[in-house]
This record gives structure tokens, C-alpha cells and sequence, in this order.
């Protein structure tokens, strides 16, 4: 097969689809593999290094779509790549459809076979190619909302960790799903005080496990919300679920409650959020502020620590990327059930049911 890695265009997007040592492995089945030019450039890696283990580097992100059978890149195309893309090609991306109608009908319309990472399920459940970039976001979430405390940035002016003599900061995280986990790990790190809030009891369960006692755990609701974000000094929403839209914990009229300068990481963001007010942000330009609450709401957090984040997510993606390339779509998907479940848009129908109810469209065509 003919694969394709084009260079990232979403801003502030430095990572890249594949390492060279995941072409090294695709080069070793006897696939054809092109690369942009500079396209791995922002992670560290650079065309001579792709030269290295076999790959062909093209000058344009044209001549890679037009040559390539399969797509393998990180984030979703976007508009000034909706034209690009072929019918029947593979295109094996994070998509978060869910979030955007307008993607969504542009890869109805190209025919394409979309095969999304994040909903890519094993056996116990678990979503393996998002799991590295959760984590990811999940540390980083803390790391940004830490800095954007700072009063010189219109925080409250809290330091996480406290010193001795003075409380240290409060952490609320609303979800115990991966990014919730870890960012609780790494705000307890910190020192801070963390609660951590899910609505299902084995997850709260797991955290009071492993975590030590300053994260504490509660059940998640609306009045146990409230309650919460008027105490807590930084807010991180780690909520998901698997191919739909998050739901709102937040609204509007909940931000009056907190306390001016706490800051809110809606990490959910990239699947519409989990707080009303929330609007994607980028790198270049990340935070708003909406009733004295500092919102940072960056929909490609792991984008920021591009060398990490591409090892890690060539690390999962590969053994699915060589599969599709060995067998095709249709029996790499029929041999395998996990990336069946990527499967969201097929030639023109959408086969992802989550995917039709977030835009209220009629039940989707299984394959």
C-alpha cells in the first residue's frame, strides 16, 4: 500500500502521523511510504531521518494526498483539506466528528473511509490510541492551569503546592477517566489538594485506591458541582464519552459562583466541552476570560510537547497503521473488532451511531 504522513496545519500543531522508525516498519512490509517535506521537523524529526529507513519526501501536502492510498496524521483535516481527499482513500486521524458538523459533511462528501483513533476500543473497553494523548493532556492540563494562577495573568495568584504556613491550592477534576487520573496524579504531585468527581462508583473506587489521601473523591452531580467550583481554585474538565459530544457540567450561570481568577481546563473541548462557556482555543492565543474565570481551552494540548506526544502515539498507532496497510480496510476491519470500532464514516455513510445523534441526524448505516 501506499502510505501518506502529510505535514500538520492546524495551528500550532508541531507533532507529525509517524515517527521514522514507524516508516522504518511500514518500509519492511514493502509499503511505499511518503512524507512531506519538514513535516516532522516540529517533533524533532527531520527529512534526512525519513530518507534514512526508505521513505520518499514530497515537496507539497497536495502531492502527498494525490499519491497515497492511506492517510496517517494526527489531528482532523481541515477545510483547506477537505479538497484534497480522495474517495476511497484511508484517512487514519484523531476526527472527533461529533464536535463539528461541518467536518463531518465534507468527509460524507469526499467518500473517504475515516477511521477515527479515539474510538478505536479493545476488548476491556478501553480506547488505546487515545489513552497516550489523555495522558498527555491530562498532565499538561495541570501544568497550564498551574501557570495561568499567576496573577500576572489574571489568576487568582495561588500556587499549587502552598508553602509551609499557607493551604495549598484546590484542584476539582470532573471525570476519572485517564486525562482525570492523571491530572490528579500530577496536581497531587504538586502538593494541591485535589477532588476528583465521576459518576461511576468502580472508577471513584480505583482512584481511592491508588491515589494518596490528599485527592479525595465524590460522586458527580449538579449540586455537588456547584458546591465544589466555589472552593476550588482551578478547574480541569476531563470528561468522555466514546465518539459523542461532551455534556455541559458547567453553564454559564455557574461561573458567577466561582471566585474571580480561578481557571478552568476544559480538556473535553475537542469534543464540544464539558462547560458551557468553553470555545476552542490555540496555542498562539489560549485563554478568555468570561466573568472573571479564566478559561484555556486549546483542543490540541499534547500539540505543545510535540516530541512526547508523536513517540507516544506512533507507539499505539503503528501496529493498527501496519494492518490497514497489509490487509486493507475491509479485512483489517473484519479480522480485527477493536478497529472496527474506528470505523465512523464509510464511503459517504456515517456507521458511527454517536456520531449521527450529536447532529440529531437519522440512524446511521453499520457496517
Amino acid at each position: 500500500m501506499i502510505v501518506g504522513v502529510p505535514k500538520e496545519i492546524k495551528n500550532n500543531e508541531s507533532r507529525v502521523g509517524m515517527t521514522p522508525s514507524g516508516v522504518f516498519e511500514l518500509v519492511k512490509h514493502k509499503h511505499t511510504v511518503y512524507v512531506q517535506s519538514k513535516a516532522g521537523e516540529g517533533s524533532g524529526f527531520f527529512d534526512e531521518d525519513y530518507v534514512d529507513v526508505g521513505a520518499h519526501i514530497l515537496p507539497t501536502i497536495e502531492e502527498v494526498y494525490d499519491k497515497s492510498e492511506m492517510i496517517v496524521k494526527v489531528k482532523e483535516p481541515i477545510a483547506s483539506e477537505y479538497g484534497l481527499i480522495k474517495s476511497g482513500q484511508i484517512v487514519f486521524t484523531y476526527f472527533h466528528f461529533a464536535s463539528s458538523e461541518s467536518l463531518t459533511r465534507a468527509m460524507i462528501n469526499s467518500k473517504s473511509i475515516c477511521i477515527a483513533y479515539e474510538t478505536v476500543e479493545d476488548e476491556e473497553g478501553t480506547l488505546p490510541l487515545l489513552t497516550p494523548m489523555s495522558e498527555v493532556a491530562g498532565r499538561m492540563a495541570i501544568q497550564q492551569g498551574a501557570k495561568y494562577l499567576e496573577k500576572p495573568v489574571k489568576g487568582k495568584g495561588v500556587l499549587l503546592g502552598g508553602v509551609p504556613g499557607v493551604a495549598p491550592g484546590r484542584v476539582l477534576v470532573l471525570g476519572a477517566g485517564t486525562v482525570g487520573i492523571q491530572a490528579a496524579k500530577m496536581a497531587a504531585g504538586l502538593g494541591a489538594h485535589v477532588t476528583i468527581m465521576d459518576v461511576n462508583m468502580k472508577r471513584l473506587r480505583y482512584v481511592n485506591d491508588v491515589m494518596p489521601n490528599h485527592v479525595v473523591t465524590d460522586f458527580s452531580n449538579e449540586y455537588r458541582i456547584r458546591k465544589h467550583i466555589k472552593t476550588h481554585d482551578l478547574i480541569v474538565g476531563a470528561v468522555l464519552l466514546k465518539g459523542a459530544k461532551a455534556p455541559n457540567l458547567i453553564t454559564r450561570d455557574m461561573l458567577k459562583e466561582m471566585h474571580p481568577g480561578t481557571v478552568i481546563v476544559d480538556v473535553a473541548v475537542d469534543q464540544g466541552g464539558c462547560i458551557e462557556t468553553s470555545k476552542p482555543t490555540t496555542h498562539e492565543d489560549p485563554v478568555y476570560i468570561i466573568d472573571d474565570v479564566v478559561h484555556y481551552c486549546v483542543a490540541n494540548m499534547p500539540g505543545a510537547v510535540p516530541y512526547t506526544s508523536t513517540i507516544a502515539l506512533t507507539n499505539v498507532t503503528l501496529p493498527y497503521v501496519v494492518k490497514l496497510a497489509n490487509q486493507g480496510w475491509e479485512s483489517a476491519c473484519r479480522g480485527d473488532k477493536s478497529l472496527e470500532k474506528g470505523l465512523n464514516i464509510v464511503a459517504g455513510e456515517v456507521v458511527y451511531k454517536e456520531i449521527a445523534e450529536a447532529f440529531e441526524w437519522d440512524t446511521p448505516v453499520l457496517v
